[in-house]
Order: structure tokens, then C-alpha cells, then sequence
């Protein structure tokens, strides 16, 4: 059975970091594709960044290029998604997904079937 658990979400001040932990299991990572989605009231489930298990490829959201880091430890089975220099628009709750295939562009949510509960990020002015 595929699990995935979001933490590290809470509070953070403007231009701070915060690290996302996706603890998987259930599955063997190295044939899948891990993302981190994010998602406020009212709008749709926006792709954040994508690793590619397979070949270690990353793909990231305009928004998180240059700010956001997804990573993975193997021996952990959990990837991460270093967030620094944050922005009150950045607050959402963040979601963990995964699904068997390589991406080569970053995915939309509607690809992946399995998914974390989600962790919310707050980032105060």
C-alpha cells in the first residue's frame, strides 16, 4: 500500500525557510516520479516541483525556481523541499504525490494517484 506523510509545515516570518519532509512508502522509489503540489481556498492544486526518481531529473514552478530545492534521501525513503526566501504568497498547504512514470515537464496534479494529507505553510508580512 502507498503511503506518503507531509511534515514540516508552520509558521515562518517573510524571507524565511522552512524544510518539507515526504516520508514514502509501500513502493519502490526508483521507478517513480515524487512532486510537491500547494493549494489555498479557492484555487486549484498548483505543481511546485517534480523529481524524477529514476534519473534524479527536477523540474520547478516559475515561482519556486531560484527559491525551492526538491531533494531526496534514499536511504530515508523521503524527499524534501527546501524552501527559502518565503513569501506571504507562498502560503497553502503543501501536498506530497507520487506516481509510477518520468516526467519530462512538470507534471499537473491530475497525473498522480497517490498523495499526502498535507501540511500547511503560513509566511506572515
Amino acid at each position: 500500500q502507498v503511503q506518503l506523510v507531509e511534515s514540516g509545515g508552520g509558521l515562518v516570518q517573510f524571507g524565511g525557510s522552512l524544510r518539507l519532509s515526504c516520508a514514502v512508502s509501500g513502493f519502490a522509489m526508483d521507478d517513480y516520479a515524487v512532486a510537491w503540489f500547494r493549494q489555498t481556498p479557492g484555487k486549484g492544486r498548483e505543481a511546485v516541483a517534480c523529481f524524477t526518481l529514476t534519473d534524479g531529473t527536477t523540474y520547478y514552478s516559475a515561482s519556486a525556481k531560484g527559491r525551492f530545492t526538491i531533494s531526496r534521501d534514499s536511504g530515508k525513503n523521503t524527499v524534501y523541499l527546501q524552501m527559502n526566501s518565503l513569501k506571504p504568497e507562498d502560503t497553502a498547504v503543501y501536498y506530497c504525490a507520487a506516481d509510477r512514470f518520468s516526467p519530462n515537464y512538470l507534471p499537473n496534479w491530475r497525473v498522480f494517484d497517490y498523495w499526502g494529507q498535507g501540511t500547511q505553510v503560513t509566511v506572515s508580512s
